[in-house]
């Protein structure tokens, strides 16, 4: 968290969850001392139950079930002396659904409890008495000091002392942790860098003052102090348990935090539970039906009271010495018939209706969507995967779509496309949008021909002869040109890998933009090829004079990380000769806030690029710079280290610090990063859309690029009647550049307002006509914020909703999950959220069903959803093929169910007319008890499997019937010499 009280802006796996005010300290090397703080052991539990509490919440999971709480009834009335069968038959087949569902559950624990015990025996080296001991890891404790080989996993969350690196630094892996397979850095405090012989380490005694744990991944705030020296702590010293330790021998920490205070497995906890529509219909369906068996007791338990009769004095009734049938108390043999016939009708309640469904969903998810070919993604050797079996059928019931863009609509893989440096446009190649675009004008497109020097790399995808191979030299701006490609060069958080040449190396990079704009810079003769902590060294190509090469190492001073605030990266670097240079990148929103006076012509010029990039389906950023005074540079660099001392607010104080710095800025140029559509997207939307599913885009791009792909995807065309609120008006603009922030918010509301107000009137013309234009409506995240408020909420979701598409643009993941649940709560329609990063997690949290893209983008996403597929395209048969057949075969399901038990109870029920309403019965004892459980489970099953409408499966129906008649048969049989009374 960023503070205390304050929610973290970070995306993590699950909720944050609120911490207390308070600070953990922790003594380094110092059991004693931490014991008395009581801190949790490292052992991990992630079962449900133990010995002791596995019957008791077995039994309490499974009596949360209607009808099992119902069968548990009717066991206890068939115990009394006035129930007509005997008590075992219906215990019997209540044990055996009760037993079959807590050995599932028993099972799936088990195998639970195996893995954490794997996990908890596996060794890790402690040091004890000046000597490195192998441990279990369920045995270490907060403070001990430990050490870790490479491609080891961390135990704990594990604060780094020092590496076998040079500078303290270490590389770690978080697949486990997020997905993502790129590796990361970090870096210890050089206070501590000689602490990695055991003898060393033995002197370490150090005082850890930190937050206390929390669940957001991405943040850390403490401070280390040695020997009266404070020292800030951060992210970059902190190893998460479930890392990996890579290209590094072995590194040694201090146990911060152990077993369920560790970061990746506080989010592991709270997942929101969701139910399907049809599980809870099937709680009404049952409530209804004992409704209807309750009408049907208290009509024979009346016709009871009424057939006792003294004139039936030849039936002995009168000499009997139960009450149940004594003539002389009528309300008491009303009262005790009534209990009978409970009994004698409970089956009109299918025993086994949980368990069959249950089996039936378990099978569908394992055998049928998980081993669907049409759902493997060869490339990436992805399968489709059923994470949870609750919802296969409201997969068919689906009628909102709710879907990122990036990753998920798109490819991910980015290539540098186009450029715009000093005010001059360099690219000559078509996007896949443009294309798109033109052919719906009916503009024949020819494939541009590429020039025979242009160079081809997965990511790099540019073409203009102007800047390769040196040419950029002999350009009139070769001074901006310079300036670019070191600013693609040296601010990044890239990691080189492999080889330290243009041909060999591999870059490990956070998102696949920054790997796409360092690949560009090497191209273009600007090869980073080597990092540190503290420097970055750059084979540069043309500079001084074409053909030389040169190697140049540029001093990291400060990096101003991006975040989903700030919009932006910043990096203060030295250069050799003592130049100090800022250099940034980021939206051209937030880029264009921070310009200096002066430049307004490039200014609006590459402003104009921007647009025609954001046409062309480009994701774009602006690159700028500013010379820094060495004077300036000191005074701000100790705000800077205050800051990020600090324990409170921290995140908040650096990014106040960092305004002070990132201003004044020289605008350099633009990059344009094109991010292909994925195959086969277009037919998919355009399938789910015959279908009547209205498909929904909420992405972060511009409001250019947002309908460019939409025209691509089909999600938009000609024909559709288009409703635009956008926040980028002149009216809009003109106030914004007062300043004035109460009235910016007040005229942008009532903007919206009148927009949604003239959009709501306008709309009924064009869709109460049969052959009027479909709608679609387009709104940017500015107005969504204000449209988001109660007063209009209305009004947008009441426009919405008559829109067969709606982009929405500029968005944040917390507009995302409000636009899901507006619809969700709003429509009462089945909601469906898809997306593949971090920022998508809390929309895929909100709606009825999530489904995760395993993408590029790590697996938050994945690991927050009920469904995972590989790509977009694959939504066509898990909703229309399994989606649909899972909710027909469901609802065939039920339906079959309470058709034969009612058939079944019926039966006795019209047979209790013809024996006075005396409660005899007309099956068997066992026969009535295990209809269900054993003489009628498996045709339902097989109906809830494979039932097709093609075939309709009329022989399993038939056999069914002439069973059910044999089987009649053999009841009469047991009855034939005679009713007893």
């Amino acid at each position: 968290m960023s503070g205390w009280g304050t929610p973290s802006r970070t995306v993590t796996l699950g909720r944050v969850q609120p911490q207390s005010p308070a600070l953990r300290t922790i003594y380094c090397n110092h059991r004693e001392a931490n014991f008395a703080h009581r801190y949790k052991g490292n052992s991990i539990s992630t079962t449900k139950y133990n010995v002791f509490t596995f019957l008791p919440k077995g039994l309490y999971e499974q009596f949360r079930r209607v009808a099992n709480l119902y069968f548990l009834m009717v066991s206890i009335l068939s115990a009394t002396p006035y129930s007509p069968v005997h008590p075992i038959t219906n215990m019997v087949p209540l044990s055996l659904v009760l037993l079959f569902s807590l050995i599932k559950e028993a099972f799936e624990d088990w195998q639970r409890f195996q893995n954490d015990m794997t996990i908890n025996n596996s060794l890790v080296d402690v040091l004890q008495a000046q000597g490195w001991e192998s441990l279990q890891w369920k045995k270490l404790q907060v403070g001990d000091i430990i050490r870790v080989k490479q491609d080891g996993f961390f135990p704990a969350d594990l604060l780094l002392l020092a590496s076998t690196n040079v500078d303290g630094i270490c590389y770690i892996e978080t697949a486990n942790l997020d997905g993502e397979t790129n590796l990361k850095i970090r870096k210890a405090l050089e206070r501590t860098w000689d602490y990695v012989t055991p003898e060393k380490a033995c002197e370490f005694k150090g005082e850890v003052q930190c937050e206390q744990p929390n669940n957001s991944l991405y943040t850390f705030t403490g401070n280390l102090v040695v020997d009266n020296q404070t020292m800030p702590l951060s992210p970059n010293q902190i190893l998460l348990r479930g890392c990996s330790l890579k290209n590094t021998d072995y590194i040694v920490g201090t146990v911060i935090f152990t077993g369920h205070e560790t970061k990746v497995m506080m989010n592991s906890m709270n997942v929101p539970s969701k139910r399907s529509t049809l599980e809870r219909k099937l709680d009404k369906l049952i409530l209804a039906l004992f409704s209807t068996l309750f009408s049907m007791c208290l009509l024979g338990a009346i016709g009871s009271g009424i057939f006792i009769d003294r004139k039936y004095y030849y039936l002995g009734l009168s000499q009997s010495v139960e009450d149940q049938f004594n003539p002389s108390k009528r309300f008491l043999v009303i009262i005790l018939t009534m209990l009978t016939l409970l009994t004698l009708y409970s089956t009109i309640i299918p025993i086994s209706l949980y368990v069959s469904i249950e089996t039936i969903k378990f099978i569908q998810s394992s055998q049928f969507i998980n081993k669907d070919l049409n759902m493997y993604h060869a490339e990436s050797n992805t399968p489709a995967s059923a994470r949870t079996s609750n919802l296969n059928e409201e997969l068919g019931q689906v009628e909102y779509i709710f879907s990122d863009k990036t990753g998920t609509l798109t490819r991910n893989l980015m290539e540098f496309f186009k450029c715009s440096i000093g005010g001059e446009m360099y690219g000559t190649g078509m996007t896949e949008i443009e294309m798109g675009v033109a052919e719906r004008k009916g503009i024949k497109v020819q494939e541009a021909k590429t020039s025979t020097n242009s160079l081809r790399e997965k990511g790099f995808n540019f073409d203009d002869v102007r800047l390769m191979q040196g040419a950029w030299r002999h350009e009139p701006n070769h001074d901006a040109c310079k300036e670019y490609f070191r600013c693609l060069a040296i601010c990044h958080t890239v990691l080189p890998e492999g080889e330290e040449t243009p041909e060999k190396i591999r870059y490990q990079a956070a998102s696949p933009d920054e790997a796409a704009l360092v690949l560009a810079a090497k191209n273009f003769g600007f090869f980073f090829y080597r990092r540190t902590p503290t420097m970055i060294y750059v084979r540069e190509s043309h500079v001084e004079k074409m053909g030389k090469t040169q190697d140049v190492s540029y001093e990291i001073l400060n990096v101003l990380e991006f975040n989903s605030t700030r919009k932006r990266q910043s990096v203060v670097c030295r250069y050799p000769d003592g130049r100090l240079v800022l250099y940034c990148k980021g939206a051209d929103t937030v880029i264009y806030e921070r310009l200096g006076t002066g430049n307004d012509d490039l200014n609006k010029v590459t402003r104009v690029h921007l647009e025609q990039f954001g046409s062309a389906g480009l994701r774009t950023l602006c690159l700028a710079y500013r010379d820094l005074a060495p004077d300036l540079y000191e005074s701000w660099n100790e705000k800077f280290i205050t800051a990020k001392s600090s324990l409170r607010d921290r995140e908040k104080r650096l990014d106040e610090v960092a305004e002070l710095i990132e201003k004044e800025l020289i605008l350099i140029g633009a990059t344009a990063i094109e991010d292909k559509l994925q195959e086969g997207v277009p037919n998919c939307i355009q399938t789910l859309s015959r279908a009547g599913i209205k498909i929904w885009v909420l992405t972060g791009d511009k409001i250019e690029t947002a309908i460019n792909i939409a025209y691509a995807c089909n999600l938009l065309n000609n024909e559709m009647k288009q409703f635009i609120i956008s926040s980028e008006t002149d009216a809009i603009r003109e106030v914004e550049e007062r300043g004035d922030q109460t009235e910016i918010a007040r005229f942008m509301k009532e903007e919206v307002k009148k927009q949604l107000k003239q959009f709501l009137d306008e709309a009924p013309q064009y869709f109460c006509s049969p052959s009027g234009p479909k709608l679609a409506l387009v709104i940017d995240g500015k107005c969504l914020m204000y449209a988001l408020e109660p007063s209009l909420r209305i009004m947008l979701l009441t426009l919405s909703l008559n829109c067969s598409s709606v982009v929405c643009c500029r968005v944040s993941p917390l507009q995302k999950a409000q636009v899901t649940s507006l619809v969700k709560k709003g429509a009462r329609k089945i909601t469906l959220s898809i997306g593949d990063g971090a920022n998508d997690v809390s929309m895929i949290q909100a709606a009825h069903i999530g489904i995760g893209i395993s993408g590029l983008e790590g697996m938050q996403a994945v690991m927050a959803s009920d469904f995972a597929i590989a790509q977009f395209r694959f939504l066509e048969d898990l909703l229309l093929v399994h989606g649909r057949w899972s909710y027909i075969r469901l609802c065939k399901v039920v339906m079959y169910f309470f058709y034969k038990n009612l058939a079944f109870t019926l039966t006795q029920f019209w047979f209790t007319f013809g024996t006075g309403f005396s409660g005899q019965r007309f099956y068997d004892d066992w026969f009535q008890s295990l209809y269900n459980v054993i003489f009628t489970a498996l045709p339902v099953v097989i109906v809830g499997l494979f039932d097709q409408e093609n075939c309709r499966n009329m022989g399993l129906f038939c056999s069914v019937s002439i069973s059910s008649l044999l089987l009649l048969r053999i009841s009469f049989k047991f009855n034939e010499q005679g009713f007893r009374w």
